[in-house]
């Protein structure tokens, strides 16, 4: 196994193991209710689990967890459908990190293990998977099919959420609450989301072709 082999794969070792803890930890948290508001009611546990991994946020953050995990096995990892996933997870984090710094971090007054899981999950894991990919790739895994087939994802999400929400009225996201936001402001968030969700996947596209296909060996 040559150094650069190895190297890559520590490096997407690492990216797993802070993936794993930081949804762990976070679910562990929520579980004990450490992130409910004063007053509000307290849901049961199943109730819990399922809003947590309704979250876009949660959702991005495991397929890190998950791509990191089959890079660390083999790091030239290819597939049809490995493309798509990876693609989605380079994306979906990318996002999570965008839109919790300009949209939800002014809003967040979290301290102590509330601030360092919230600030491992939206900023550390972002900035991690996507120096990972910077440096080790794999690239040359994106195309126009891929581009197209990874918005099954998001389109999924919140179409999904949207129901969920007008049914139980619970959304996930403020920006995403008909009661809150209205139905015009909704549709605007997600038209914006579905536009940002193209933007990035371009970049990801373009650097899969401008950058190298392998890092050089240290």
């Amino acid at each position: 196994m040559g150094s650069g082999r190895r190297v890559a794969r520590v490096v997407f070792g690492a990216t797993f193991v802070i993936a794993a803890s930081a949804v762990s930890w976070q679910f562990v948290q929520d579980l004990l209710g450490l992130w409910d508001d004063p007053g509000e009611p307290k849901p049961p546990v199943g109730v819990r689990a399922w809003r947590f991994f309704s979250y876009f946020t949660t959702q991005s953050v495991l397929l890190v967890a998950i791509t990191a995990l089959t890079l660390l096995r083999r790091p030239d990892r290819d597939g049809r459908w490995w493309r798509v996933v990876r693609l989605d997870t380079l994306v979906g984090i990318t996002i999570t990190g965008l839109v919790h710094w300009f949209l939800l971090h002014p809003l967040d007054h979290f301290k102590g293990w509330l601030w360092v899981s919230d600030t491992l999950t939206h900023v550390v894991v972002p900035i991690v998977a996507v120096a990972a990919w910077l440096v080790f790739g794999p690239r040359q895994r994106v195309s126009p099919r891929v581009v197209l087939a990874g918005l099954i994802w998001p389109l999924a999400w919140l179409g999904y959420t949207l129901l969920v929400g007008a049914i139980t009225g619970w959304y996930p996201y403020f920006f995403l609450d008909v009661s809150q936001t209205g139905a015009g402001g909704v549709a605007i968030y997600s038209v914006a989301i579905l536009l940002l969700w193209a933007l990035v996947s371009a970049i990801f596209w373009l650097g899969d072709r401008l950058l190298p296909r392998q890092a050089p060996a240290p």
